[in-house]
């Protein structure tokens, strides 16, 4: 009977027809260890196999499938005893950089997502010193954003003609003035003509007209 194996949810198989490699990641930040490269005892020997018998063929094919082996087996290495044992070696050889957290159930790394002195992971039970000091500096930010808003700095600025990014004539950044800092075109949208309305009947008067075209007044 085969062992158990641990680490299952965070393993990466990078094996190939030439030998066996896994990779090891932490659930919490990804970091990861990569076992020793393992070469296969049939990944030279499968390609004979496959070119003197034909697709495990003849007496050398007869013999690794009579040795458990098919060909799926043999050629890709998955699903075998070979690679359950050197998945196994490969646990093992990882074994001390990871940590299970019998709380969440999550494999993490030793160096980065493990709290010692409470046994549990960072996420379960944070670093107080980390914590700390993340803390302080959320704070500072807060506190300098609030100074910075108090402050006036606006002096210079044109906050009250609309604004245009780009000058319409030669499409380059207008610099937020009246005229662009480029080419000098104003940039300032003319101002709304006002409406003007017929002193007698109230009709508004087109722009421009010089007698209301409802009574005939004069237009003021």
């Amino acid at each position: 009977m085969p062992g158990v194996v641990p680490f299952t949810s965070n393993i990466e198989d990078l094996s190939t027809q030439e030998g066996y490699q896994f990779e090891f990641r932490c659930m919490r930040c990804n970091n990861g260890y990569r076992s020793s490269f393992h070469r296969s005892l049939f990944g030279f020997g499968g390609r004979v196999a496959a070119i003197g018998g034909g697709l495990l063929g003849g007496s050398v094919g007869g013999d690794v499938e009579s040795a458990g082996w098919n060909s799926s087996m043999l050629m890709s290495g998955t699903g075998s005893p070979a690679k359950d044992k050197e998945l196994e070696k490969a646990a093992q050889e990882v074994h001390d950089r990871f940590y299970q957290c019998n709380r969440c159930g999550k494999w993490v790394c030793r160096e980065v997502c493990w709290n010692n002195d409470r046994g549990l992971c960072v996420e379960c039970a944070p670093k107080v010193g980390e914590e700390v000091a993340a803390m302080q500096a959320q704070t500072q930010r807060d506190q300098l954003e609030q100074k910075i808003q108090a402050q006036d700095l606006t002096q210079g600025v044109n906050y009250t003609d609309q604004a245009t990014g780009l000058c319409p004539s030669c499409h380059q950044e207008s610099g937020g003035g009246k005229f662009c800092q480029h080419c000098g075109a104003p940039l300032a949208a003319a101002p709304a003509a006002t409406k003007r309305f017929c002193g007698n009947c109230g009709a508004e008067l087109t722009p421009g007209i010089k007698f209301c075209g409802e009574c005939g007044t004069a237009a003021p």
